[in-house]
């Protein structure tokens, strides 16, 4: 099955979708995101970092100021403003040209978050939490990311959970899709995205990276994330498609927790490589964009990946 091409229209660039794959560098500006420990909770470290993986490859950088892992609890706008704000204009400072992401479920944050220089908006709620935010995208004519989220961060994890992922997951976008219509938003301005590690178990996660094709049928471009998911840390460990029956010292010796990444500063290469196959699977399953927090190590993967697309379209053509 081919990707479809979609044309985005960016930081005042058209872009198109589907052609290769983007990769979106994750930014977090948070103190206890279990993937960077807070290593980039100062303004200065990251936008020293936003660069670094503009640098290493990334086309967009994903800035978010409130942790969603699962456990984890929302905080004021406020709060989440005094965060992004120093990120986003010093990105922008440094580095123009470069297409920034507002990672955010608030009205009010994104609205500021664009004008301190971010381009796009990336809602993991998919509008269930502050509908309001459409409305800055189609005022601020901003793409706009709607991930599928079952429950909230806080207790997402706890279930209970979709007796059929697929159904959940078509009912849920098709749900964030007419919302953003209905108040204006192009749907040209829109991508989708299934959310990986939110509200869904081990194998289900694995079900919608088999069946990304099946998300064709929205004719929107796919943004996955499947960076330093529990599900992928699990499998990568040696565990197997249930969460349940661990072996001793597979996953639990390296964890991630963001005491873990403070203390080492990287994951383990079983980790990295593991991302790295998840990113392939994505993007062989039709992804247009892959959020990543390792560019470096996920680029060269998104690369083969890109390269048995051209080669399965070539052989289509003939």
């Amino acid at each position: 099955m081919n990707r479809r091409t979609f044309t985005l229209e960016i930081a005042g660039r058209k872009v198109r979708l589907g052609e290769r794959t983007l990769v979106m560098g994750v930014l977090n500006a948070t103190p206890d995101s279990f993937s960077d420990g807070g290593l980039y909770l100062q303004p200065g470290a990251a936008v020293e970092r936003g660069l670094q993986m503009a640098r290493q490859g990334a086309d967009w950088i994903d800035v978010g100021g409130e942790s969603t892992r699962p456990g984890s609890k929302p905080v004021a706008a406020a709060e989440e403003l005094a965060r992004v704000l120093p990120v986003i204009r010093g990105l922008h400072r440094r580095a123009p040209d470069l297409v920034i992401s507002i990672d955010t479920t608030k009205a009010e944050v994104a609205r500021e978050a664009v004008r301190a220089g971010a381009a796009m908006i990336n809602d993991v709620s998919g509008l269930r939490f502050d509908p309001a935010l459409a409305e800055v995208a189609r005022r601020e004519r901003k793409p706009l990311v709607l991930m599928h989220l079952r429950g909230r961060p806080e207790t997402m994890q706890q279930g209970p959970f979709a007796r059929s992922i697929a159904r959940s997951l078509g009912r849920g976008l098709a749900w964030s899709i007419r919302q953003a219509l209905e108040r204006g938003v192009r749907r040209s301005q829109l991508l989708l995205d299934p959310g990986l590690g939110f509200g869904k178990t081990r194998r289900q996660n694995f079900e919608i990276l088999a069946s990304l094709g099946r998300l064709r049928r929205f004719g929107l471009p796919l943004v996955v994330g499947s960076s330093r998911k529990s599900f992928v840390q699990a499998v990568a460990a040696g565990e197997g498609l249930e969460a349940v029956g661990r072996e001793p010292g597979t996953m639990a010796p390296w964890k991630l927790t963001a005491a873990a990444v403070r203390s080492r500063k990287e994951p383990p290469l079983a980790l990295l490589v593991g991302d790295a196959a998840a990113v392939a699977a994505a993007v062989l399953g039709g992804a247009h964009v892959v959020r990543v927090h390792n560019v470096e190590a996920a680029l060269p993967a998104v690369r083969i990946a890109d390269a048995v697309l051209a080669a399965r379209k070539g052989r289509t053509a003939k």
